[in-house]
């Protein structure tokens, strides 16, 4: 059972206090080498963050960005951030080097969107980050994360369960990213909801000890309120690995698992493809997943033959078939708000796709589109799927997909923009309800529209994903308004680029879906624009290709890089 504690820091406390063995978050490098951090240890190094943010002139109820990868600095400033009475707002690092410029102002308009009084970093990240100070200046500036750390420790504030815990901003795939502000009890209702279905599925017992493992961004809502939240509530361990370690050597992850036993990770659909294509047989030596009893498919549109793929490929190495799990969940909602039967194989259903396009779901024996069930909602939530008018509509028809439930923001920070009607949520996306199980067909935003059908961007992508020298994972397909009507365009990025590739990529689409694009782009490595959970952004990348500017990033050799470090330091030294 979980704890009936009504805030973040209550459950912090509590979990400090009762100081279990093996119970707190532990952080992998590159290496695989370990830093663990009991939950005693996360409060105390929390506690001096907190004393050196209200030295530094932050307020309680005041709200402080904090750019920090994954290591043991973010654990000590998020948490640290709460115990001095303020509100943690996690942004996303400068990864990409080859694209500073949009990553500040992206950055800076976020920073300037939730009324930031401080930015938190660290001092390798802090060596690029003064640029940001050229477009926002917060009323306390950029601090380094360090010195916070130096700081004597300070009395914990206690914050009531209804008070504002964090703002998160929404993935932006369609929109600029939006400000969510989520409350203690929001974020820890939804956790307890996450854990709540796995106890069911798999109750505690002399031989099952739950633990998670994660490589998701802690900056994401499934990397911080899926992984770290239920690990601190109902105390246990975390193991945490970069996520640049993943996509970097995938079998990282996979070694976590059996190394630390850990039974619950959630990941979205590319990795799990990424996994099959990438990681060798001999890096695999000695692994053993067969605890590993929620894998967690979410956060994008699933294939159901990567779950397909990955279950087969690695069940060498004890994974079970009922382990993957589909979910659907979104920022707005805390994370989580349907689950598949955690104990059971993953449900597919196959459906004719000429009816799909006209909004309805007909299943057919064999052939057809083939989309995966991401379950059913978690105890507390509500799905209903509904036409443009609000009303609701009957099972096995695609519509608009509304939510409701405890960890439901109320609207968007600082925002006289009110998404929420009666207690639910446009969430955006499309899907239907067939036997009671909900399947996501899309974004209502992302449909193509071709001779008044309607098509789901996400087939003709995946159409591409076996053609060689396409980066898996790596296609655009969106409609172009044209003066003949909507034409359909596809880019493509591509790890070897050859003539023949556009050509293959079309024929390729025109099997799989009997679609033939207007025109296929091949792009280089990188040149998609990406939000910060990674996800691509097509109607940015019409905007940009429109525009003349969907153009590969910088190249970063060591002169460019150490001119924005030069600027940095310049910026930073200005506003001091």
């Amino acid at each position: 059972m979980t704890s009936n504690t009504g805030t973040i820091v209550e459950a912090l406390h509590r979990a400090a206090d009762l100081d279990l063995p093996d119970s707190g978050m532990r952080f992998l490098d590159r290496r695989e080498a370990a830093t663990f951090l009991s939950w005693s240890e996360v409060r105390s190094r929390a506690l001096a963050v907190a004393g050196g943010l209200r030295s530094a002139g932050v307020e309680a109820g005041e709200r402080v960005c904090l750019v920090l990868p994954t290591e043991p600095a973010f654990a000590d400033v998020f948490f640290g951030i709460l115990l001095a009475g303020a509100v943690p707002v996690p942004l996303y690092p400068p990864v990409r080097l080859g694209r500073l410029d949009e990553y500040f102002a992206r950055t800076a308009a976020m920073v300037d969107a939730c009324q930031a009084v401080a930015v938190v970093s660290s001092s390798r990240v802090l060596r690029v980050l003064g640029r940001l100070l050229e477009l926002v200046v917060p009323r306390c500036g950029l601090i380094d994360a360090t010195e916070l750390q130096r700081s004597p420790p300070c009395a914990a504030a206690a914050p009531m369960p209804n008070d504002l815990a964090m703002v998160q901003f929404s993935s932006g795939t369609t929109v600029a990213p939006k400000p969510v502000g989520l409350t203690h009890t929001q974020m820890l209702s939804n956790s307890r909801a996450v854990l709540g279905a796995l106890l069911a599925a798999y109750p505690p017992s002399a031989t099952v000890r739950h633990r998670g493992v994660s490589w998701l961004p802690l900056y994401h809502d499934m990397g911080l309120i899926g992984c770290i939240l239920p690990a601190l509530d109902r105390p246990s361990d975390i193991t945490l690995l970069p996520p640049e370690a993943f996509l970097a050597r995938p079998a990282l992850w996979l070694r976590a698992l059996s190394q630390y036993g850990g039974t619950i990770s959630p990941a979205p659909d590319f990795a799990y493809a990424l996994c099959v294509e990438r990681i060798r047989e001999d890096e695999l030596e000695g692994v053993d997943l067969s605890k590993w009893c929620a894998a967690l498919n979410g956060a994008e549109p699933i294939a159901p033959a990567n779950l397909r793929a990955f279950r087969d490929r690695f069940a060498r190495w004890g994974l079970r078939s009922e382990a993957l799990t589909p979910v659907y969940g979104l920022s707005e909602a805390a994370l989580a708000v349907t689950f598949s039967p955690m104990d059971e194989a993953f449900c597919t259903f196959r459906l004719d796709g000429e009816a799909l396009t006209r909004g309805r779901a007909v299943e057919v024996a064999a052939g057809g589109v083939e989309l995966a069930s991401v379950g059913r909602p978690l105890v507390g939530f509500g799905v209903e799927v509904r036409d443009q008018t609000g009303t609701p509509l009957p099972d096995a028809t695609v519509g608009h997909i509304h939510v409701s439930g405890p960890s439901l923001m109320q609207g968007y920070l600082d925002r006289d923009e009110q998404p929420m009607v009666d207690g639910w949520l446009d969430t955006g996306d499309l899907g239907f309800l067939l036997r009671g199980e909900l399947v996501i067909t899309g974004r209502a935003k992302d449909v193509i529209v071709l001779r008044g059908r309607n098509h789901a961007p996400q087939e003709i992508e995946r159409a591409v994903d076996p053609v060689e020298g396409i980066r898996t994972g790596c296609a655009v397909a969106v409609g172009e308004i044209h003066e003949s009507g909507e034409r359909l365009v596809v880019f493509v990025e591509a790890r070897s680029p050859r003539e023949e590739l556009a050509g293959d990529c079309l024929r390729a689409i025109q099997k799989a879906t009997g679609l033939r694009p207007d025109l296929v782009l091949v792009l280089e490595p990188g040149t998609l624009p990406r939000t910060s959970s990674g996800k691509l952004r097509r109607g940015e990348s019409l905007r940009r290709w429109q525009a003349g500017v969907l153009v590969p990033p910088q190249s970063v050799s060591v002169l460019r890089l150490a001119g924005a470090m030069a600027r940095s330091t310049l910026a930073r030294w200005r506003h001091q």
